[in-house]
């Protein structure tokens, strides 16, 4: 009796494993699917009916005029781009002021107690207060003190409000990812003689930055959107572009062209900041496999 030349054993029958992957594989893409077309559906139906209404015609004139978009756009444009400066100078000084405030309510020990108390009155202040009010009263209040040597520009206050508003928020995602930190860390540092400033800063806060990073993109879309409310002190950024011309035409077109600038800018970053956190997620899956 011969073996067939060439013939191998029989091949494995696939796993459990692999057959519920492939099977949530399908389901996934089904649902994807039908999730698609019904999201189509529903946008043509209520499109439908706007289009039908017998005041699209009027809406249409007032929102959505093309001379009016392409007349106010390069106004607008220009505006936007002192919003994408403000929102880089205010980013930078935020990561950095917020990271401050968290090491300092870090720290331990009586000694740092009236650090610790000074950052948690001002993280407490500063959250509490809409970005609005502390816009109306650092943006037009300050300057009507006339002190000497401070600044009177509505756009150094604007920034200076924004600033303030989310390092609060920023220092307890600081903290969030500090006390992430596993206590043995901290420990074995200690334990090589490092001080606490020195343990926060080699031992404790990179790894806490790198637990965050998610978080903190979060907020660097958040705040490409609020960059906008500075315009309340007359800054003439893309939305006091916008509504200067609506002034001048009573035609709200231009603030769909303020609106299209924005959307611009702020769909690839939250694409970014899901990439980055499927990212992170695969790392770690990875690392704990």
């Amino acid at each position: 009796m011969t073996a067939d030349i060439g013939s191998g054993p029989p091949p494995a029958p696939p796993s459990r494993w692999a057959s519920w992957r492939h099977e949530l594989g399908e389901e996934g893409a089904r649902g994807a699917l039908v999730a698609f077309v019904a999201t189509l559906a529903f946008l043509g139906i209520g499109l439908y009916f706007v289009l039908n209404s017998s005041s699209w015609p009027k809406v249409q004139q007032q929102f959505f005029n093309p001379d009016d978009f392409v007349e106010s756009w390069p106004d607008v444009l220009g505006g936007f781009w002192l919003d994408i400066k403000m929102f880089i100078v205010a980013e930078v000084l935020i990561l950095a002021f917020g990271l401050l405030v968290a090491v300092v309510r870090s720290l331990r020990g009586p000694a740092f107690f009236p650090l610790r108390a000074l950052a948690v009155i001002y993280i407490d202040l500063f959250r509490g207060i809409p970005i609005l009010l502390i816009l109306f009263l650092l943006g037009f209040g300050v300057p009507a003190l006339q002190l000497p040597g401070v600044p009177k520009d509505p756009l150094f206050w604007g920034v200076a409000s924004l600033v303030l508003s989310y390092a609060a928020y920023t220092a307890e995602v600081y903290r969030a990812g500090i006390d992430s930190v596993h206590e043995s860390q901290r420990a074995a540092a200690r334990s090589l003689g490092l001080t606490q400033w020195q343990t926060l800063r080699y031992a404790i806060v990179p790894q806490a930055v790198r637990n965050v990073i998610p978080a903190l993109l979060n907020g660097l879309v958040s705040l490409q959107k609020d960059v906008a409310l500075v315009s309340v002190l007359g800054v003439r950024e893309a939305v006091r572009e916008a509504e200067i011309y609506k002034s001048r035409t009573f035609n709200y077109t231009s603030f769909i062209a303020a609106t299209v600038l924005f959307l611009l800018a702020s769909i690839p970053l939250a694409r970014l900041t899901d990439w980055y956190t499927r990212r992170e997620k695969a790392r770690r899956s990875q690392a704990m496999a």
